[in-house]
Parts: structure tokens; C-alpha cells; sequence
């Protein structure tokens, strides 16, 4: 019987090999591993966005339900104020044991007929006071700087001026104003005013006016406000503690600029001013009506 020995080579072969096979083995555990970790880190990515977005729009749902909540609530103050004034007018207070009162002299059209105009007054003072809760204030007006580039009649209206104005934008603006009777053209050539520039554009006597002109008014005269020497056109009026910025474009259902006119004047100094404080073009100066103190501003 032959004595059958293993050969160390191959032993020390096998061995090798053994060792490279599991190498092999752990780099493709190694390999998966990273693969996984980089697609959990996408999902991951991809999951915070989406729970950024989600807590975005829970933020915006909650504030346009706090803004709703609070109008309902001053409405409901107001008109729970209001009854209480008014007191009871229910039918248990023209009521006796369920049978018609029938010993008032009034006839009952007649009560029905007071009951609705209780009650249409009532709503009005009601709508009333919340309007007052939400009046506007004059950061709500886009008010800019202009230059008057041209001037001439307009074709169909003898008190009226359509004008050509400079705002800095890439084209000029057309401007239907009534100053015929007061200003010359040849002095509104050229100069500065101050427009209302988010109104809606409207056609006055078929033609399409893109802004308001800002005139300072009195019994007798109308001129345009006139903006610091040094602005140039573009520049924003500002007014100190009303830092709110413009809307886009007003609405006019809402009626903002006639609801601010009120408050619009020139003081003894001339100076256009919104509630006492002053119409600003920061860092150069105020706007002012040259000729027109005390007056209003339309």
C-alpha cells in the first residue's frame, strides 16, 4: 500500500484562492452596500422636500384660515354689539301667550315693513365697521416719479390734456389729465409729477389713460404735485411708518384710492402729505404743490 501525501503547493493554492473568494465576497457586500446607501440618500432627499413643501402650504392654508377667522370674528362683534343696542325685536317681544298682540295701534304691514328697516340698517352699520376694521392704507399705491415728455389737447374734449410721460420703463405711459384751464402746456413740458401707476387703464373719451396724475387742488386752482429737483423718474414716493409694499394693480371693486382721498392733502407748507406724514422720495427730498397750501389732492 503506497503512503498518498498532499502536496503542499496545492495547499498552500487552495488556501489562496480561498482568501481571494472571500475578498471577492466581501468587496460585492461592500459594493451592494454603497449602491444602497446612495439610492436611501435620494429617497431621503426626495422625503424632505416633500415635507418641506407639505409644512409650506400648511403654513399658507393656516394663515388665509387666520385672516378669514379674524374678518368673521370682527363681524360677528359687531353685529352682536349692534342687536344689543337695538334690542329685543323678535316676534316673542310683539307676542303674548302665542296670539298677535292685537291691542297695538299699528297694523302688522306696517310693524313688518319697520322690522326690514331695522334689520337693512343694521347690516349696513355692520359692513360698515368692518370696513373701517380693513380700511387701506397709502403703501397700497404705487406712487412714482414722472417726467412729461409731451403734451397736447385731447382730440375730443376741449378741459382735457393727454400727456406722454417718462417712468423709466421701456416705453412711455399715456396720462389723461384735466388741467387745461389751469396749467399751460408749454410748463408741463419737461417736468416731474408724481403718478398713481397701479391703477387699472381706463379710456377717457376713447382714449386709453395708463396712470393718474397727482394734482393738488383749491376752490380756485389745480397744479401737479412736484416731485425733489434731484429724483429722476422711476423713483419711489415713500411715506414713513406705512412701509407695505404696492399691490400689482388695484382693484377697483374695492375702491381703495377713493376710500385714501380723505386722508390726501398739502399742508401749510405745501407739502403733499398722506395723514400728516409727508410724500418721501428717500434721500432726495418731498414732493410738494408749489402754489396750493391747505388744499386736498386728487
Amino acid at each position: 500500500m503506497s503512503d498518498r501525501r498532499s502536496d503542499p503547493q496545492d495547499e498552500d493554492q487552495m488556501e489562496f484562492f480561498t482568501q481571494q473568494l472571500m475578498l471577492l465576497q466581501e468587496k460585492a457586500m461592500l459594493h451592494a452596500s454603497v449602491r444602497e446607501e446612495k439610492k436611501l440618500l435620494v429617497e431621503n432627499a426626495k422625503l424632505k422636500k416633500d415635507i418641506d413643501d407639505l409644512k409650506n402650504n400648511l403654513q399658507e392654508t393656516q394663515k388665509r384660515k387666520a385672516v378669514k377667522l379674524h374678518q368673521e370674528r370682527v363681524l360677528t362683534a359687531s353685529i352682536a354689539s349692534k342687536s344689543a343696542l337695538l334690542g329685543d325685536t323678535g316676534p316673542s317681544a310683539r307676542h303674548t301667550g302665542g296670539r298677535p298682540d292685537t291691542g297695538s295701534s299699528r297694523p302688522e304691514g306696517r310693524r313688518r315693513r319697520e322690522r326690514r328697516g331695522v334689520d337693512a340698517a343694521h347690516l349696513k352699520t355692520s359692513e360698515s365697521v368692518l370696513m373701517r376694521e380693513q380700511k387701506p392704507d397709502v403703501s397700497r399705491l404705487d406712487l412714482r416719479v414722472a417726467r412729461i415728455l409731451d403734451v397736447r389737447k385731447h382730440p375730443d374734449s376741449e378741459s382735457l390734456y393727454v400727456q406722454e410721460v417718462e417712468l423709466g420703463e421701456p416705453a412711455p405711459r399715456t396720462v389723461v389729465s384735466g388741467l387745461t384751464n389751469h396749467v399751460p402746456p408749454e410748463q408741463l413740458v419737461g417736468c416731474l409729477v408724481v403718478l398713481l401707476c397701479n391703477v387699472r387703464p381706463v379710456k377717457v373719451r376713447g382714449v386709453q389713460s395708463q396712470a393718474r396724475l397727482l394734482c393738488a387742488v383749491n376752490q380756485e386752482s389745480m397744479e401737479p404735485l412736484t416731485p425733489p429737483t434731484s429724483a429722476q423718474p422711476g423713483d419711489r414716493i415713500t411715506f414713513q411708518y406705512y412701509p407695505g409694499e404696492p399691490e400689482k394693480e388695484l382693484n377697483p371693486k374695492q375702491r381703495i384710492w377713493e376710500r385714501l382721498l380723505p386722508d390726501l392733502c398739502t399742508d401749510a407748507k405745501g407739502v403733499a402729505t398722506y395723514k400728516g406724514v409727508a410724500f418721501e422720495v428717500r434721500g432726495k427730498g418731498l414732493c410738494r404743490a408749489p402754489n396750493i397750501s391747505n388744499g386736498g389732492i386728487k
